[in-house]
């Protein structure tokens, strides 16, 4: 992905770009392939102990989201720094990053740990006492790892910013193998139960915390943190940190409200239609889209950094035809063959599996089309800034179709289970029509970062 049109040497080769990618793509893979696993190992402790977890998940991955928007701000300004080549002011930036998710975890997880009864009564109102039960387990040492996710999702959102994605890849392996691990010893051998599963993960999570935090302050890293003195809050940095994060963080944290909106209407539908949701709902098929959605953060990020605003429409436009490449092949296969021998898995109900058939077999066909355009293009947007319209555009759009025209197709004109799929393709559809529209224009490329 090099090119001679350049008026100034390009700043990434093909094999930079591929050395950026391969681990990202891995990385991704194996997240949503060791949580498959971590779902089946905890669900031999039986049917409460599954509900308290899964209840006390939705709220893990709403706040793992928060987070990760937030070190996607200070992985932007190191970027865009790194690109500059102000190497002091890109230690500083990640310095603050480092204030920035600490101070924000170690808050919630106060705050968790504190009224954890009243949140989760709150949240999903009367349950089963032993439920509460076990939600409550889980909840206590889920907030306990909530200041290593948060400081782990800074270092690795640090060593991508320099073009470095093995160590979160690595990290990644470290931290589930570890997970698999301790779910094995704990569960089925110390019969733990979900105390077994909660301490398996708050000790992943701090191992890998701490490997990404000893390798950030190795010598010949550009980004490492100099000192306790460098984590003094600087306002100016941090102001610039928000600016992208904070849009990206309740972006984020309203497209999961958003999910769990439309996800109740499921419940209406019947048990066939619950059990043909949970089945289709797949996020293998967009792993590469995805994972170039995060390379795009610190190519496009870098390149603006640089002032090579052409260099970073050039990286953009390569990068997403390559989540496009991504999404054909694997839709394709899956539209194919693949779906069937997915459902093969599953012990469904001849409805049920027709159902679920029928909702893949729609998903495949339009995220050939809108997937990477709703997905991986604001990523693109985000590297230069333009966090904001990003975010009104995906609120707006996630509200009025997603949530708006399923609740009015389902519950005032009996429309069925894939007439909620349909609203999200129409969600995908309008977010793509608006992303690409800015990037045309070229609006992104007038916004500041640094």
């Amino acid at each position: 992905m090099t090119s001679t049109k350049f008026e100034t040497k390009p700043l990434f080769t093909r094999q930079q770009l591929t050395a950026l990618l391969l681990p990202l793509i891995a990385e991704q893979a194996l997240s949503v392939t060791i949580g498959l696993a971590d779902t089946l190992m905890v669900s031999s402790v039986g049917e409460a102990a599954v509900s308290g977890v899964s209840l006390v998940d939705t709220f893990n991955t709403l706040m793992i989201q928060i987070m990760t928007a937030l070190a996607t701000g200070g992985a932007v300004v190191a970027s865009q720094y790194i690109g500059h080549r102000e190497e002091k002011s890109a230690r500083a930036a990640a310095a603050q990053i480092m204030f920035i998710m600490s101070s924000f975890s170690i808050l919630v997880a106060a705050v968790v740990v504190v009224g954890r009864h009243a949140i989760l009564r709150g949240i999903f109102g009367s349950i089963d006492a032993d439920v509460m039960k076990y939600a409550e387990t889980y909840f206590l040492l889920s907030a306990l790892s909530y200041p290593f996710i948060g400081l782990y999702n800074a270092g690795a959102a640090l060593f991508r910013a320099q073009g470095n994605s093995k160590i979160s890849m690595m990290s990644s392996l470290v931290m589930n193998i570890v997970n698999i691990g301790g779910n094995a010893i704990l569960i089925f051998g110390f019969k733990m139960g979900v105390m077994g599963a909660a301490l398996a993960s708050l000790v992943s999570r701090a191992v890998a915390c701490c490997a990404v935090l000893f390798l950030l302050q190795k010598p010949g890293c550009m980004l490492r943190v100099t000192g306790l003195s460098a984590l003094k809050p600087d306002g100016k940095l941090i102001r610039r940190i928000l600016r992208v994060g904070i849009p990206a963080g309740i972006e984020n944290g309203m497209f999961q409200i958003g999910k769990l909106s439309v996800a109740s209407l499921t419940s209406t539908l019947g048990t066939a239609a619950i059990a043909a949701n949970a089945v289709a709902t797949s996020t293998f098929l967009n792993i590469p889209a995805s994972a170039v959605g995060m390379a795009v953060l610190t190519v496009v990020g870098q390149c603006l950094g640089a002032g090579e605003k052409e260099q970073a429409v050039w990286y953009a436009r390569r990068l997403l035809l390559v989540a496009y490449c991504g999404a054909w092949v694997m839709n394709l296969s899956a539209f194919f063959f693949a779906d069937r021998w997915a459902l093969s898995w599953f012990s469904l109900s001849p409805e049920a599996s027709a159902m679920a058939l029928e909702v893949m077999m729609w998903f495949n066909i339009v995220s050939l089309f809108f997937w990477p355009s709703s997905f991986t293009l604001p990523n693109i947007l985000r590297a230069a800034g333009d966090a904001s319209f990003t975010m009104t555009v995906s609120i707006v759009s996630m509200w009025v179709f997603r949530v708006g025209f399923c609740y009015l197709w389902v519950l005032k004109m009996g429309g069925g289970l894939l007439s909620i799929w349909m609203g999200m393709y129409l969600d995908w559809a309008f977010r793509s029509i608006c992303f690409t529209v800015r990037f045309v224009r070229g609006k992104w490329l007038e916004q500041k970062v640094i």
